[in-house]
């Protein structure tokens, strides 16, 4: 499948909402799109950015349906369908998180049957499969918009803030409410107390997440292989090229490239680090996704 055919395809129907059970007793929502006439070409599940819900992802879930594959897009415990009644004293870290995605990995495995398994991952969707269990059972990572979230690597308007957030806001408001209560100060989204604080010294750690949790994360990372395309667009208000290069390198032993695209590229003025999945991306950006997958995918039968 071209990148250029890949634009083609008929609407699939509604996604099946799953229940998935995941440890400490909770559970998370998880939606699965199934893909258009014929048998499926892979599956590919959305790993979706901080605080962001799955529901944002659903127009690009269904067109890479349409065009063949089956889609799973969920939502972490502690957000969107997800949620617990209350935030306050809920547990969960990033570890836990990425116990979810792989949750989500197997139910979207168990549908797919022996189809290929892709990761498309925003920003935070990005930064996770390096830690999953499964990873050994992926055949490719899109990542769009991601990179290392270390202070001195974002972006200078967001720069200028950045060290008020992890210092001042994050710390006061967590102890006071309990959780992060992003949404009432319009920064990110409300967000477990445990996601935070440990995404917090991920931030100010120059290696990120394999420099603030030590060896044996670094290791999980290194010991990646399947290959990864990174997107780094030129236009976003958070995350840098450099960021991006950070994050990519600690999958060290993978197959893996950066692609910087510019809103030019596409015929666009603006694209920014939510814009890749408006749907008016559809002949453009979403269509090198599918192009990319077929990459993957024919790589791994030369192999």
């Amino acid at each position: 499948m071209s990148a250029s055919a890949s634009v083609a395809g008929g609407a699939p129907g509604e996604p099946v909402a799953q229940r998935l059970p995941v440890d400490g007793g909770s559970t998370i929502e998880a939606r699965i799109f199934a893909p258009g006439a014929g048998r499926a070409i892979g599956a590919v599940l959305i790993g979706g950015a901080m605080g962001v819900r799955q529901a944002f992802y659903r127009p690009f879930a269904q067109w890479l349906a349409a065009q063949g594959y089956v889609v799973a897009t969920f939502d972490y415990r502690g957000v969107g369908e997800s949620r617990a009644s209350s935030l306050r004293g809920f547990d969960a870290d990033l570890f836990a998180w990425a116990r979810d995605t792989d949750a989500a990995l197997e139910a979207l495995a168990a549908r797919a049957g022996e189809a290929p398994l892709y990761v498309v991952g925003h920003s935070l969707g990005a930064q996770l499969p390096g830690l999953l269990k499964n990873r050994d059972r992926i055949a490719g990572l899109v990542s769009i918009a991601a990179g290392s979230g270390y202070w001195r690597d974002n972006a200078p308007r967001l720069k200028r803030s950045v060290l008020y957030f992890w210092y001042v806001l994050v710390p006061l408001a967590t102890a006071f409410f309990g959780y992060f209560p992003g949404a009432r100060l319009k920064k990110v989204g409300d967000l477990p107390r445990g996601v935070v604080l440990q995404w917090r010294r991920w931030c100010l750690n120059p290696r990120y997440h394999v420099g603030a949790e030590g060896g044996a994360v670094r290791a999980q990372f290194e010991s990646v292989r399947f290959p990864l395309v990174a997107i780094s667009l030129t236009d976003d208000e958070l995350m840098t090229e450099r960021g991006t290069r950070v994050l990519v390198d600690c999958y060290a032993n993978a197959p893996r490239r950066v692609e910087r695209i510019a809103p030019a590229d596409v015929a666009a003025r603006r694209i920014g680090h939510f814009g890749f999945f408006r749907d008016a991306f559809q002949a453009t950006l979403w269509a090198r996704t599918a192009g990319w997958l077929n990459e993957f995918r024919l790589a791994k039968e030369t192999t």
